[in-house]
């Protein structure tokens, strides 16, 4: 294979760059060429192409965000638009391709593969809601960025003693909440895996009071069942009695430059998803299985649904105590 792709899809998520870095300069050190392809799919099916050479992915490590943009793209749902993007690689003398992005993202690249165009899958998510590998690229970034926002709020909180309900995202999965909980040490963490009875929340923020704690905090996925509104009205009614402030992080979470961890995870990947190129893979994704970068079909990757381990949830319930 003499010329790979490379194309970042759907939501951005820190260390999306720190892979684009690493695909490049892995596939001109193996004497590919490298085109860019901006704004994903839909700059596919546009033609929106660029030569990358060493030069193109320097200073990129370290920043947020994707150099080649991203966007959503529903022509591409279509096979006169998954038809047109084919053209458009065949035309532009591209001969594999390397997809980095979440759920959506992937079933695409599933979609090239089965017409035959060799495609890997990179998973980039903050939610971590990817089957198949143990975390995502963003997903740690966007963690110690709620986390961060977290410390900061409780200590506001204990010195007004007020209830804070802090939202963050994570589309219908609870893991970044329950993990920002856990290590941030909130009193309730509401998850879409779990439900909780606004009642026991209201309980278990009185006993923390009662027990002479300085701060209650909840963190509440934005696809729990209650509402981050939902609950801050519940609390605040005459017969409940809390004083609340609510936060809602929203893409804040998206931003920042990528912890280390994330740096080196996608560059890993990229290293890996060129790789499989050249050995004449296709139709799979790479991910990180333990502490090892594994290759996982991509139609189980998109067929199957990551779970959320629920005793972490037993352990966030026993540390709030």
């Amino acid at each position: 294979m003499k010329h790979i792709g490379v194309l970042t899809s759907g939501g951005d998520s820190p260390g999306m760059n720190a892979c684009i870095r690493a695909v490049v300069r892995t596939g001109l050190d193996l004497g590919m060429e490298v085109t860019g392809i901006r704004r994903g799919y839909a700059g596919l099916i546009a033609g929106e192409m660029e030569p990358m050479d060493a030069r193109s992915v320097g200073g990129i490590i370290q920043r947020a965000g994707t150099i080649l943009q991203t966007s959503r793209c529903e022509e591409f749902k279509t096979l006169a638009g998954r038809r047109e993007a084919l053209r458009k690689l065949n035309e532009y003398g591209i001969e594999g391709l390397v997809v980095i992005g979440g759920d959506g993202s992937l079933r695409g690249a599933l979609e090239l593969h089965r017409m035959g165009f060799p495609t890997i899958g990179v998973p980039a998510s903050i939610d971590n809601d990817i089957w198949g590998t143990d975390m995502a690229i963003g997903t740690d970034t966007a963690l110690n960025t709620a986390l961060d926002a977290i410390d900061k709020i409780k200590e506001t909180a204990s010195s007004h003693g007020r209830a804070f309900l802090v939202e963050v995202m994570g589309r219908n999965r609870g893991y970044l909440a329950l993990m920002t909980g856990i290590a941030g040490g909130a009193e309730v963490v509401l998850i879409p895996e779990k439900e909780m009875p606004l009642e026991r929340v209201a309980e278990i923020l009185e006993q923390a009071y009662i027990k002479g704690k300085a701060h209650a905090l909840v963190v509440i996925a934005e696809g729990a069942k209650y509402k981050t509104s939902e609950v801050a009205a519940y609390l605040q009614r005459e017969e409940v009695g809390f004083e609340v402030r609510t936060t809602i992080l929203g893409h804040v979470q998206r931003g920042g430059a990528p912890s280390a961890f994330d740096r080196l995870l996608a560059t890993r990947m990229g290293v890996a998803a060129v790789q499989q190129l050249a050995q004449g893979a296709s139709g799979v994704m790479v991910g990180l299985v333990g502490n090892r970068i594994e290759t996982i079909g991509l139609e189980e990757v998109t067929k199957r649904s990551k779970g959320l381990d629920l005793a972490f949830y037993d352990m966030a319930e026993v540390l709030a105590k």
